[in-house]
C-alpha cells in the first residue's frame, strides 16, 4: 500500500468477549478490510485467529465480578489510550460496552452489533450501549426500533 494511502486509513478497535462474541465478530472482517485493526478479546489463545494484526487479550469480566470488571476497564483505557482508534465495533458483552463508553470520551466513532444468540430481546449490555453507540444494530428484525436498535441483516 502506498505511504499516502497508509496514512489515510482509519484505525478500527474490534472488541468482543469469547465464544459467540468473537465469531461473530470476526465474521465482520470484510467489512473493515482498509483499516487498520486491533483486536481485543478475553482469551489470548484467540489472537490465532487475527495473525498480522495487533491483539490484546483482557480479563472476562461481568457485572456479578465486580474487581475483574475493574482489572479489565483499566486495561481497556490503557488500549483506547495507546491506539487512539478512529472507530470502536463491538458484538458484546461487557468488554464491549466498557469499550463503546471509554471510546465515546475521547472522540471515536463507535458501532454495537448486538448478539444473533439475543433472539427474544436485547443484550442488557447491548441495551445499554446503544445509548452510547453511534450505530447501534440488531441481527433480528422484530427487535429494531426507529431509535435503534436498527436492523441491517444477520453475522451468521
Amino acid at each position: 500500500m502506498p505511504a499516502n494511502q497508509e496514512l489515510n486509513r482509519k484505525k478500527l478497535l474490534a472488541v468482543a468477549s469469547g465464544g459467540g462474541h468473537w465469531v461473530e465478530l470476526l465474521r465482520l472482517g470484510r467489512a473493515w478490510i482498509d483499516c487498520e485493526t486491533v483486536f481485543v478479546t478475553v482469551n489470548q489463545a484467540y489472537s490465532a485467529d487475527v495473525p498480522n494484526h495487533r491483539f490484546y487479550s483482557i480479563c472476562d469480566a461481568t457485572r456479578e465480578t465486580r474487581i475483574r470488571l475493574l482489572r479489565a476497564t483499566m486495561k481497556l483505557i490503557w488500549i483506547i489510550c495507546r491506539e487512539r482508534p478512529d472507530v470502536i465495533i463491538s458484538t458484546g458483552a461487557a468488554p464491549g460496552y466498557i469499550a463503546i463508553r471509554i471510546g465515546k470520551l475521547v472522540g471515536a466513532k463507535t458501532v454495537w452489533l448486538d448478539s444473533i444468540a439475543n433472539a427474544e430481546e436485547l443484550s442488557m449490555s447491548g441495551t445499554m450501549a446503544g445509548r452510547y453507540a453511534d450505530l447501534w444494530l440488531t441481527q433480528w428484525p422484530h427487535l429494531a426500533d426507529e431509535n435503534g436498535p436498527h436492523f441491517r441483516g444477520a453475522v451468521l
